[in-house]
């Protein structure tokens, strides 16, 4: 059995060992305050085992709960417990996160919003890197809920199924947090690696947790639920709690989630993931101080169950605790090529095709233009918040099927420049606008496994143009190749040295060895 150590403490949101020198490696399994009443304590975890054997619990709690079994897999995972396909596609997700989120620093709610949370908190000592501010810096909360915005900001990150954006709420947060500790306890790659995923899986298992939660969202945003729980778990990892202390962070977290879906298509919507990666990860510092919560949380329907009406815990349980790999191992997730809603991406890819046919038709001279062009037909499934016919902003501009299809047939891309402003009201584009109608056939479903979107163009010549879209190149059944998942990063990230880009590549591509963080940091603090 592992000594106790007396709880850590944190000065200007750095973490000490009351004087201790002791490595992150050593303490991750260490017990807080909240741990202290387990019989037998914590031990060394078992690697490869499958998680229905839980932590020794606290006389009062039942054997097993939904609540017991999520915590002891936050607390106790190891490197060992990542698969090599999980190792390849976390490290895939976190070289893709950094780049749209060094991007995304350029976008107007992150400029906004940092200038709001800088003057706000302006005697907090910046300790953990503004990515892509080419040096600002901040205290680890607000760095995650700026990095996590920007993250979000453009709706290029990554998405998964079910529907959610998993990397937004995590990765700002472990790095933030992870930047903060000193001496010993600063963690390695690995050490990030392991909390990073420990994230990306209690996002996965809530999302299975009902059947609401599989489905298209329409009521509450999920990084803004299952996102803040993913984060609470991940720093409570990366911070060595036990799973006393991780319940006690999840129990916390859920009281900071929810945001309702009314505010996608708007400069609030990059808020959801900002929000989650912050608060996640001062629910897991509350934690580690000794503040507790209800220790069933995930087993109530007046708890988690609160944001999901026909949640099931004992379904659950039963369905998903004796899996042997993480979620991640088998499915997963989709890395655009657009900075747009991923349903747009169907939208996109079926218009590219009609494009290439228009022009090698001939019926049109080296670009499709507006008054060639008699009518647009796009067939999509139904949403309310995705089909903008005339959109005025750049946020619903990412949310409309009509303006990416028509972005699309006339300038043959879709890039971040397209949702300029000065793009966006070209007399061009909206006289395609004009001439786009949106049908939903029945048998369109609305899922990101099952749907489809399909083009017609009638051109006035008579001739009619048709594409189809079933899964779109970046989709998780058709992923970016690696020389296109590299390049997206370089493109996102065109204002560092070369060099400098090759170094994040490489160190990302170090994530599950023993190196040492530092380097990441410095070139992250630019």
């Amino acid at each position: 059995m592992m000594q106790q150590m007396s709880k850590p403490t944190f000065v200007m949101g750095r973490r000490l060992c009351n004087g201790r020198a002791s490595s992150l490696l050593s303490c991750r399994h260490q017990s807080s305050a909240l741990d202290s009443d387990l019989p037998g304590g914590t031990g060394a975890p078992t690697s490869g085992r499958t998680y229905t054997q839980v932590a020794v619990q606290p006389r009062c709690l039942p054997a097993v709960s939904v609540t017991a079994w999520i915590s002891d897999l936050a607390a106790n995972a190891t490197l060992d417990d990542l698969s090599d396909v999980t190792v390849a596609r976390s490290k895939r997700m976190m070289l893709d996160t950094l780049g749209v989120g060094i991007l995304g620093f350029g976008s107007e709610a992150t400029r906004k919003i940092m200038s709001c949370m800088l003057q706000c908190y302006s005697t907090t000592k910046g300790e953990s890197a503004i990515w892509g501010s080419n040096g600002k810096t901040a205290s680890p909360p607000i760095a995650a809920f700026i990095n996590g915005i920007s993250v979000h900001s453009m709706d290029f990150d990554d998405t998964w199924d079910p529907a959610t954006h998993p990397s937004g709420p995590v990765l700002p947060a472990v790095m933030a947090l992870a930047e903060s500790l000193t001496g010993d306890y600063r963690p390695t790659l690995a050490d990030m690696l392991v909390a990073y995923n420990v994230g990306i899986q209690v996002q996965g298992l809530l999302l299975r947790c009902s059947d609401s939660a599989r489905a298209i969202p329409d009521r509450f945003h999920p990084p803004a639920v299952v996102g803040v729980m993913g984060s609470a778990a991940a720093c409570a990892r990366l911070l060595g709690a036990g799973p006393s202390t991780v319940r006690h962070a999840l129990a916390v977290a859920t009281s900071f989630a929810g945001a309702p879906m009314a505010n996608a298509g708007t400069p609030t919507k990059p808020v959801h993931a900002g929000k989650a990666a912050r608060f996640g990860m001062e629910a897991a510092l509350m934690a580690s101080y000794g503040l507790s919560g209800n220790h069933d949380i995930l087993d109530m329907k007046s708890g988690f169950g609160a944001f999901y009406h026909d949640y099931d815990p004992e379904s659950f349980l039963a369905a998903h605790s004796s899996n042997k790999h993480f979620i991640l191992h088998s499915q997963d997730v989709a890395i655009k090529r657009y900075p747009a809603h991923l349903g747009m991406h169907w939208t996109i890819d079926a218009t590219m095709a009609v494009r290439e046919a228009i022009l090698a038709s001939g019926s049109t001279f080296r670009q499709v233009r507006p008054e060639d062009v008699m009518s647009i037909i796009i067939r999509a499934p139904p949403s309310k918040y995705i089909n903008r016919p005339l959109p005025s902003t750049t946020d619903e501009a990412r949310h409309s099927f009509q303006f990416n299809a028509c972005t699309a047939l006339l300038d043959g891309e879709v890039t971040p420049d397209s949702f300029i402003l000065s793009y966006m009201r070209r007399p061009q584009l909206h006289a395609l606008l004009r001439k786009t109608t949106l049908e939903t056939p029945a048998d369109n479903v609305a899922t990101f496994q099952d749907m489809y979107v399909e083009i017609q163009v009638t051109m006035k010549n008579g001739e009619v143009f048709k594409g189809r879209c079933d899964t779109p190149y970046g989709h998780w059944r058709h992923p970016l190749t690696r020389a296109d998942l590299e390049k997206k990063f370089l493109t996102n990230t065109k204002d560092m040295s070369f060099n400098h880009q090759r170094s994040l590549i490489a160190t990302v591509d170090l994530m599950n060895t023993d190196e040492k963080a530092d380097d990441l940091f410095e070139m992250l603090r630019g």
